[in-house]
């Protein structure tokens, strides 16, 4: 403690005759000291005294800007893009000396300075300038609006995600300089790909090219990534590089720093902190930097003169934000790649309907290599069926095929042993028990579901009850419903194989690597570790519970699921086996034996165009209590072709569970509709959602809440539909 504080510490009786000087001091000084501040009677700035302030409140009705008056004494820290506070919801009645005082005080971002407001009343001043960063220019407005505006949102809920909090002690670091621009490089495996080397020399030239990459098995894949960042650099631009999880990003991490060196890219991932995250967006905003990869929230990094977009496993469900208005990853980078006419780069071993639709409709070219690179790279694929189970006493009594207990045994002797099985909480959709064909509504097409009552099936769509089902293809009239039964998979394995260690990799701890000792690794699908020099075999189990979900979905997941797995394995030249515990005949299980994720999201394209299922429809969905879910619609002015599915009743997710967009809170009673539009109308859909629900939250409707909470909810585009 210093003499000062001492002094004041021992002297009580002083304390009130002290403060009362100060605040007589602050009465009568000329310019107001206390912060936050009214400015009441202070000047304002002489030249465009107006600003333009994007208030920081996420309610729709509330999604425009607002003008504040700009004091003298701020006008050199006030300029558009900085953090600012400011008073608001003070009213009309409260002005004293010209300006609106009252209300509280909320962040916002200074947008635009004017030199004439069109508002005609008092303005009230800018309270504090939190920061003279900018952190949001026009591009990145210009982005949020776009994004926003795409999902019925508000501006502030997008700027949420864009933009990391604030750190004041990694805001006063000083960026490096950028360094030079690499040299452009060599082709490398990008060979195997049919135009791969004409790709990274048109980014090394300053080009803009589109393309859907289908990767092939293996580790090299962010070595691939990387080498299109560094051409992209090599022309003066940036990168940006979005993967779905940390751990990918690991990867491609590593291989950016063995490339290019450290200090020449920023990893923006939650795992990093805030304070380490919010200097590295720092960099990235200011230069430093000009090659990006992260997470989700990274697909709105301000890269400079930015050159090239990646996203890589486009599929996954990560790349969906759970946050309000729930913008995906792949549509943000193609909003990105035409408002700033860059590169694009969609890549994954699989192949999404989305990635399909964006070739066959020529704003990407594929990159795919020949059937020979294929087989070369693959591992071998073996299935068993149904009948197989039938006939096999071992997996009637273990749970594990015969084929699949001798390839696992014959694996082991060479390296460890992949075992996928699906995770808890896969609830199968109904089909036909001779065939297998999904059972569908007549009307909409959408899962058939059965009821509590037994007595007959119900759309989970429409809502429309369906009493004398028959199947459609091989007209058989009696359904199946697979159940998952893997909880015990690794005990029973222990005593299949007990010399053999087994390690597992899930929910409650997921391993990045394993040794390439022998050894049993069973994993949920998506945290499959990574093996040192490959799998020798894999074990894909349950394969019924995977396509039996009640998804559109469905098998586009399990296939990129069981690629993933697969592409973890060794080529076939080296012994690399896969087994697959599922119906030969299905047409994912079929795209596996020959490795072509890119046919199979061809044929379920060409299926959905048929029937009107997104990508080639927009949907969205709408959910809330039953009262004011029928309010909401009566109110919302749909496009004249809209179509609506339901309502039908949402499962409660129960206390303690996943909510996902568009369910149930728990404890709560819920409907759904879905809304479907044809291509060309998606903007007036989002439009006229965003409309109603602005209107009704202005109206004060019983039980409104602020953005995220309100009891109907709207999300475009769904990632889940039935």
């Amino acid at each position: 403690m210093s003499r000062e504080n001492e002094e004041s510490g021992a002297g009580g009786a002083e304390e009130p005759e002290q403060l009362a000087l100060i605040r007589e001091s602050v009465r009568t000084a000329k310019v107001p000291r206390a912060k936050p501040r009214t400015w009441r009677g202070a000047a304002l700035a002489k030249e465009l005294p107006v600003a333009r302030v994007l208030v920081d409140k996420g309610v729709l009705h509330l999604d425009r800007y607002f003008d504040y008056a700009v004091p003298q004494e701020l006008d050199a820290e006030a300029q558009p893009g900085v953090r600012v506070r400011v008073r608001f919801g003070a009213g009309s009645r409260n002005v004293r000396q010209g300006r609106r005082e009252g209300g509280g005080l909320i962040d916002g971002y200074l947008v635009e300075r004017r030199a004439e407001s069109d508002y005609s009343g008092p303005l009230a001043a800018l309270a504090q300038v939190v920061s003279p960063e900018p952190v949001l220019d026009a591009g990145l407005l210009g982005l949020a609006r776009a994004v926003a505006d795409r999902y019925a949102g508000s501006l502030a809920d997008v700027l949420q995600l864009a933009i990391p909090p604030r750190h004041a002690r990694a805001e006063s670091r000083v960026s490096p300089a950028p360094p030079a621009p690499p040299a452009a490089p060599e082709p490398g495996s990008w060979r195997r790909y049919g135009h791969g080397p004409e790709f990274l020399h048109a980014l090394a030239s300053g080009g803009a090219p589109r393309a859907v990459w289908t990767a092939l098995p293996g580790p090299r894949w962010a070595e691939e990534i990387a080498c299109a960042v560094q051409a992209t650099l090599a022309s003066g631009r940036g990168a940006l590089v979005v993967v779905p999880t940390g751990r990918p990003a690991a990867r491609v991490d590593a291989a950016l720093t063995e490339l290019l060196g450290t200090g020449r890219h920023a990893l923006l991932t939650a795992d990093a902190g805030q304070e380490r995250r919010y200097q590295e967006w720092l960099a990235v905003r200011r230069g430093a930097v000009r090659a990006v990869v992260g997470t989700r929230a990274a697909m709105f990094a301000p890269v400079r003169d930015l050159g090239l977009v990646v996203v890589w496993d486009d599929g996954d469900s990560n790349h969906s934000d759970d946050n309000a208005p729930f913008p995906h990853v792949r549509e943000v980078l193609e909003l990105r790649a035409t408002r700033d006419k860059c590169g694009f780069l969609l890549g994954s071993a699989s192949c999404t309907v989305e990635a399909a639709q964006l070739v066959e409709s020529g704003w990407a070219v594929p990159l795919v290599a020949d059937r020979e690179q294929v087989r070369g790279a693959a591992p071998l694929v073996r299935t068993v069926g149904d009948g197989d189970l039938a006939r096999d006493e071992a997996a009637r009594a273990a749970r594990l095929p015969s084929l699949a207990w001798q390839v696992a045994r014959e694996g082991l002797k060479h390296g460890p042993v992949l075992v996928q099985v699906p995770r808890r909480g896969y609830v199968p959709r109904l089909a036909c028990e001779r065939c297998r064909e999904p059972a569908r509504c007549r009307r909409c097409a959408g899962p058939l579901e059965a009821q509590e009552s037994g007595a007959a099936l119900r759309c989970g769509w429409c809502g429309v009850e369906e009493a004398a089902w028959h199947c459609e293809s091989c007209g058989a009239f009696r359904l199946r419903a697979q159940i998952v039964g893997a909880r015990r998979t690794a005990e029973e394995l222990g005593r299949a194989f007990p010399a053999v260690p087994v390690r597992t990799s899930g929910r409650e701890q997921v391993l990045d690597t394993v040794p390439g000792t022998p050894a049993l690794v069973v994993s949920t699908p998506g945290a499959e570790p990574v093996a040192e020099g490959g799998y020798a075999a894999a074990l894909l189990l349950d394969g019924w519970a995977m396509l039996g979900r009640p998804d559109l979905r469905a098998g586009e997941d399990a296939l990129r699921r069981w690629i993933g797995a697969s592409a973890l394995v060794r080529p076939q030249g080296s012994g690399g086996t896969v087994v697959v515990v599922a119906e030969p005949t299905l047409r994912p299980v079929q795209a596996l034996v020959r490795w072509d994720p890119v046919g199979h999201a061809v044929r379920e394209l060409a299926e959905r165009a048929e029937l009107g299922f997104p990508p080639v429809s927009r949907m969205a969905s709408v959910s809330g209590p039953p009262e004011a879910l029928t309010e909401f619609l009566a109110g919302t002015e749909l496009p004249g072709d809209a179509v609506v599915l339901g309502p039908v009743p949402v499962r409660d997710t129960g206390p303690g569970a996943t909510r996902k967009g568009g369910g149930a809170p728990a404890g709560e009673q819920a409907e759904r509709v879905l809304l479907r539009v044809p291509p060309g109308s998606g903007a007036a859909l989002a439009a006229a959602l965003k409309a109603a629900q602005a209107a009704r939250m202005a109206r004060g409707a019983k039980g409104a809440r602020e953005a995220g909470g309100e009891p109907v909810r709207v999300r475009v585009d769904p990632p889940d539909i039935g």
